[in-house]
């Protein structure tokens, strides 16, 4: 396992064909994802926290090599905004991408430039700097919509460049619509959570997702050349096991492929 600035020299030192993508998680629903020369980073949860299973791989100002840092959601696991204003330091060119409905407000609180910040909404998609970028509203249980504006403080992301499509779930729940939705692209590869929700947790204020069934059924659907379950592993009182996720997806989708990742290490998914 590679950790810190080893990692992230790793990252630089991949290099990649046309229609190759490489990633790395570093737990929770945190994954660094290179396609061409470009480097994303997925929901990156670097702070320390008591609770924490999982100690953070990198710190912040070792984050030099951002092009593009997404935010599915303010919450301390997704949009970590103890760090940001440090990777906004580190990492000076990357771009922020958060749902448009917060974009404001992160500005004021994280006190960095304005224009540092891309908004995004459901079914809206733009390009930054050679990659496209498009939103999928999530359910975190509920399917949120902010009544004064209509915008969505939850969101998926699907981010396409060199030739590869990779679905960020964020966290979400199935709702009617998404598939449809998703049935848009061609998937590489898909990030799912699959920590579920139960009503001890929601009473704890501990917001659910997908059961590991609902995800296997929903990459099912979609068929994208990778499946990987996500959201598991972080916290001790809001976790599941990614074996029965990967037993249900051999048994019911016999065809697709799936695997469990292993913190810091680079995976190279290749093209079709």
């Amino acid at each position: 396992m590679k950790t810190g600035r080893e990692l992230v020299r790793d990252v630089d030192e991949c290099t990649l064909e046309e229609g190759d993508c490489a990633l790395w998680w570093l737990g929770q629903q945190s994954f660094i994802v290179k396609l061409g020369s470009k480097v994303i980073y997925f929901d990156p949860f670097l702070s320390p926290h008591k609770k924490r299973r999982i100690p953070p791989l990198i710190s912040p100002e070792d984050v030099t090599n951002a092009d593009l840092i997404l935010g599915s959601h303010d919450h301390t696991d997704h949009i970590d905004r103890r760090i940001w204003p440090t990777l906004a330091k580190s990492s000076p060119k990357a771009k922020f991408v958060v749902p448009e409905l917060l974009l404001r407000s992160l500005a004021r609180d994280l006190k960095f430039p304005i224009k540092r910040f891309v908004g995004l909404d459901d079914n809206r998609s733009l390009q930054v700097d050679g990659v496209k970028i498009s939103a999928v509203a999530a359910a975190h249980e509920f399917l949120d919509r902010d009544p004064a504006t209509g915008r969505y403080p939850y969101l998926g992301y699907i981010v396409e460049a060199h030739g590869v499509a990779v679905y960020h779930a964020g966290d979400t729940c199935i709702y009617e619509g998404l598939q449809t939705k998703l049935r848009r692209w061609r998937l590489d590869v898909a990030f799912l959570p699959i920590n579920g929700r139960d009503a001890h947790r929601l009473a704890a204020n501990c917001i659910g997702n997908m059961t590991y069934q609902e995800a296997a059924d929903l990459a099912g659907a979609l068929a994208p050349r990778l499946t990987i379950p996500a959201h598991f592993d972080m916290f001790p009182g809001n976790r599941c096991s990614p074996k029965l996720f990967i037993d249900y997806m051999r048994v019911k989708y016999p065809g697709l492929k799936t695997i469990v990742c292993k913190y810091g290490q680079r995976l190279i998914v290749k093209r079709r």
